[in-house]
């Protein structure tokens, strides 16, 4: 769960300025360790508290909106984005009991494995299957964060991960990140008594 935060007080019209971040991949310190500067922050809208979104490649397709989660213990995907795969035949049958933050359960309709092709590093990931609505088309947890050794930062909007041809850097889309996690606030007015309401019309 997340947002964006509401503000309080008088409110400023702004103009919002939307800037593109060129490099979404990168290679790095062949044989150093894992890094961040401000150049891993360029083109990133501060200040902010988004969420780390990115894309991948499943089988030579992009699947967009994948959120990355250090806080959860499951790889989790939705159940249309395997049928739209057509890898429905690949789903092994297992049902377990996923709890969200707030205890809530959600039982899962499957597991699956999938070769998840980032910046050319392919690794073959199980997911659990969800049916409901998600705000995120799949979520990699820390099963697939520590399988690659990868090391997202949320700030910087970017995740890192060792590979033999060097540290590989993966840039979030910031803008998607801020649609699917937006707060809507809904405003009601509180119509004013009238005064003359009860009294006798003349």
């Amino acid at each position: 769960m997340g947002g964006t935060d509401v503000p309080i007080g008088p409110v400023v019209k702004r103009t919002k300025i939307f800037i593109t971040r060129k490099k979404r991949i990168r290679n790095d310190n062949p044989d150093g360790p894992i890094t961040f500067n401000d150049e891993d922050m360029e083109g990133i809208a501060q200040l902010h508290n988004d969420a780390l979104v990115i894309s991948v490649l499943v089988n030579k397709v992009r699947i967009k909106r994948v959120l990355i989660d250090p806080g959860s213990s499951a790889n989790i995907i939705r159940w249309r984005v395997i049928e739209q795969l057509r890898l429905l035949d690949q789903i092994v049958p297992a049902i377990r009991v996923l709890n969200g933050f707030n205890m809530a359960c959600e039982t899962t309709k499957g597991e699956i494995t999938l070769p998840i092709n980032m910046a050319g590093t392919t690794q073959q990931t199980k997911f659990y299957m969800i049916e409901g609505d998600m705000g995120y088309n799949a979520l990699l947890g820390r099963p697939w964060i520590h399988l690659v050794r990868a090391v997202p930062l949320t700030l910087h909007q970017v995740l890192k991960f060792p590979t033999p041809e060097g540290i590989k850097t993966i840039c979030g889309e910031q803008q998607v990140a801020k649609k699917m996690f937006a707060i809507e606030e809904s405003v009601k007015t509180i119509k004013a008594p009238d005064r003359n309401e009860g009294k006798n019309a003349k």
